[in-house]
């Protein structure tokens, strides 16, 4: 029989939590729903407001993987959406994940979460800059943080203030909170800074998504920044062979990064390192430190 959990007073179908996820450390479904169950307040915020794309993997990261942005079959009627209207489909809607209920409904699907750069209601005006920072074998993340060290100080001369996390698979994201500002512009501008961090390191930096530039090189992918793409959340477990989060980390733990591992967090790093830093994202949910692109704001 399917257990049924009360959640502030909703009722939700908990399945298979015996099942083993992955392998490699023997992490189960359930332990993925206490995972996000103890993580809630810190991702909650950061997803609050944005329409939700899964990409789910119910049998782990060996079995099928599927991308989704519509809401799922059985989504209860009290899980909110929101319209997103899309080409070709023009009454579409996604989830937004607005409480713990809901995200515990979603975690019981076994999902990474995907969110723009834009809020509810805005399509293509993003409230946030990102780059992700893609190693091409035999460079890491290591090459990553070296990269990431210049771009955070290029994005300061312009009055920006990057945050840094781990991708939760071999890379980085650097993301920037910015004032309402159309996602065209925010795309043109990434472009810009990728290119410049090219020409300014060019045996580390390609800015190009051709795989034969690619080896040795970090991408930096600019186009997370285009209306109708999305990125991992901010602690959204990934479908790894381990139960790798995305996680926040410091400047200064970017600075001291030597190996591959060095900055790789499975899913009981986390609740150590929140006690400890608190959520090292944080700014990016306070309107006060939004910054403004530089030129003239359309």
């Amino acid at each position: 029989m399917t257990p049924i959990t009360m959640v502030e007073g909703r009722r939700i179908a908990l399945s298979n939590l015996d099942k083993v996820l992955y392998p490699e450390t023997g992490f189960t479904k359930g332990e993925v729903l206490h995972y996000y169950a103890t993580v809630a307040d810190f991702l909650l915020p950061h997803i609050h407001n944005r329409p939700v794309s899964f990409l789910r993997y119910p049998d782990g990261p060996d079995g099928q993987l599927f991308f989704t942005k519509n809401p799922p079959p059985g989504t209860p009627a009290w899980v909110t959406t929101t319209a997103v209207p899309r080409s070709g489909e023009p009454s579409a809607e996604q989830v937004v994940v607005a409480d713990l209920p809901s995200l515990m409904w979603a975690a019981n699907l076994v999902v990474e979460f995907h969110t723009p750069q834009w809020p509810a209601g805005s399509p293509a005006v993003a409230d946030r800059l990102i780059i992700d920072l893609d190693p091409g074998p035999p460079a890491t993340v290591v090459e990553c943080c070296a990269a990431a060290l210049w771009l955070r100080d290029r994005l300061a001369a312009d009055g920006l203030h990057a945050y840094a996390k781990t991708s939760g698979s071999k890379g980085m994201h650097l993301a920037v909170p910015l004032e309402p500002t159309a996602s065209a512009r925010v795309s043109a501008y990434a472009k810009l800074l990728a290119q410049e961090a090219e020409r300014e390191l060019p045996d580390l930096v390609v800015h190009r998504m051709a795989k034969a530039l690619r080896p040795g090189k970090v991408f930096v992918d600019h186009s997370q920044n285009a209306a109708a793409k999305t990125t991992a959340a901010p602690y959204t477990l990934r479908a790894r062979a381990r139960p790798t989060v995305s996680a926040p980390v410091s400047w200064e733990e970017v600075e001291a990064c030597r190996t591959p591992d060095g900055l790789v967090f499975l899913a009981d790093d986390i609740a150590p390192r929140l006690a400890r830093d608190g959520d090292l994202f944080g700014p990016l949910t306070d309107p006060d430190l939004a910054g403004r692109l530089p030129g003239r704001q359309r």
